[in-house]
């Protein structure tokens, strides 16, 4: 058993997704006190965003790659096997600007890699990253809902990871962060009432 935390937030100690992430991580400890726990924090180490080598790296056969390549393959591919090895990937994802982080947005950039996790097939698109289970902790200032036509980060979330193929996507969501302090707070109770369930 391996779990998988990942965290975007740089809102520090303030920051409602990382509040949930950890009880999640607390949650699943308690379930499976053998697991072996990996933690990536991208809000205070962000991946850099994708560039001509780290992108020839993660997609290029290895025989293609250049010296500068082959030299960025081991640390990319490493954030890749990470999830692939997961049983539980937990992914602390606030909103926004009503969509994602660009640092959890460079994550799941590698993540998307033609052969590994998808192919191709005669009726579209094949996902072979199946068969972990995600949990996304969802903090969101405002009131969205499943509004798609505002809200690009839960959506944006089920999207890539169905793609990649996995079913089994659980949503932890506390919204109304900007309501004030009250509504914060009931909402985060909640979550853990939620979180205690999973």
């Amino acid at each position: 058993m391996q779990i998988l935390r990942i965290d975007s937030s740089t809102n520090g100690a303030s920051s409602v997704s990382r509040e949930l992430t950890q009880a999640m991580l607390d949650h699943f400890k308690e379930k499976h006190p053998d697991a072996k726990i990996i933690e990536r924090d991208l809000g205070t180490m962000p991946l850099a965003h994708l560039n001509p080598v780290t992108t020839g790296a993660i997609r290029l056969p290895q025989d293609q790659h250049t010296d500068d390549m082959a030299a960025a393959f081991g640390p990319e591919r490493e954030v890749l096997d990470e999830f692939l090895t997961s049983d539980i990937v937990i992914v602390g994802a606030p909103l926004y600007n009503f969509t994602i982080p660009s640092a959890l947005k460079s994550w799941i950039d590698r993540l998307g890699v033609a052969g590994v996790t998808f192919k191709y097939g005669e009726n579209g698109p094949v996902g072979l990253a199946g068969g972990r289970r995600l949990i996304i902790a969802s903090a969101q200032g405002g009131q969205y809902g499943d509004d798609g036509a505002t809200e690009h980060q839960e959506s944006l979330l089920k999207t890539f990871f169905g793609f990649i193929g996995i079913e089994d996507i659980e949503i932890v969501r506390v919204d109304k962060v900007g309501f004030g302090e009250d509504v914060r707070e009931a909402g985060i109770k909640a979550a853990k009432e939620q979180i205690a369930k999973l």
